[in-house]
């Protein structure tokens, strides 16, 4: 993290872990690169059990230098730059994450009420920088995620796959029909979810989708010579026609399936 960064997000910790009803504050992994990069955005979840200033005393609170503010319409969301910085503090109930967890955790039944939303934000509670706790209350959550059953990742695999499938007969369909914007969906929605299938398999969280990529290198379980597979399939230079994208699609599913 550039020094400029953290100052910053010293700056911002030290005003909300004055506020009582702040539980937990985590760093979101957008704050590493350098403020260059274009995916860099200064992320803090404040993760609250009272009650959390207004927004226009939070804006007063975030201290000088604080230029076009807002706030999502629920409140739970500020936006700003500080000298060009990109911030965002979103604001998150512990009621609410706990009831988040015991889907996940203990009222499987309840699995589809998330299936559609994704595991990112059991990512974010995993793998964000624990800046300020209040209490244990992080880590028991990060305990649950770490202990989860298997029945979880195979209930979220089998509707992530099940996607997947979907998204392969568009794919084949569009190439069919030369229908060029359903077979750019497709081809988008196709290798999004054959990766979240993949995370699911390792029994991995989805990170946020610029992650994707480099994350799904590191997984230890796939299809053998997905990753050529999945390379080809990227390139967008004109060399792999749509029907040798569709091939490889085919491939990559069966694959997965198999796993």
């Amino acid at each position: 993290m550039k020094y400029k960064t953290k100052l910053l997000v010293d700056r911002f910790v030290e005003v909300l872990s004055t506020w009582p009803g702040v539980e937990c504050v985590s760093l979101n992994e957008a704050a590493l690169p350098d403020t260059l990069d274009p995916y860099f955005a200064l992320i803090l979840d404040v993760f609250f059990s009272g009650p959390i200033p207004a927004p226009e005393e939070r804006c007063a609170f975030y201290g000088d230098g604080v230029v076009v503010f807002e706030t999502a319409k629920q409140g739970n969301k500020d936006r700003f730059l500080v000298d060009d910085i990109p911030v965002r503090i979103e604001y998150k109930s512990t009621k609410k994450i706990d009831e988040l967890i015991d889907i996940a955790d203990k009222k499987r039944d309840q699995l589809w009420l998330i299936k559609d939303s994704g595991t990112y934000g059991y990512y974010r509670l995993n793998q964000g920088e624990i800046l300020f706790a209040r209490t244990d209350w992080i880590q028991k959550i990060r305990v649950r995620l770490r202990n989860l059953d298997i029945s979880f990742w195979q209930t979220m695999r089998d509707a992530h796959q099940s996607k997947m499938e979907h998204y392969l007969s568009d794919l084949g369909a569009a190439l069919i029909q030369e229908d060029d914007f359903h077979y750019l969906t497709s081809s988008a929605g196709f290798i999004k979810t054959a990766c979240l299938t993949l995370f699911c398999i390792n029994r991995r969280f989805e990170p946020s989708h610029r992650a994707y990529y480099k994350q799904i290198h590191s997984l230890g379980i796939l299809p053998e010579s997905f990753l050529t597979q999945f390379e080809t399939f990227l390139r967008s230079d004109g060399e792999t026609s749509m029907e040798r994208k569709y091939s490889l699609a085919q491939l990559m599913a069966r694959g997965i399936i198999a796993l």
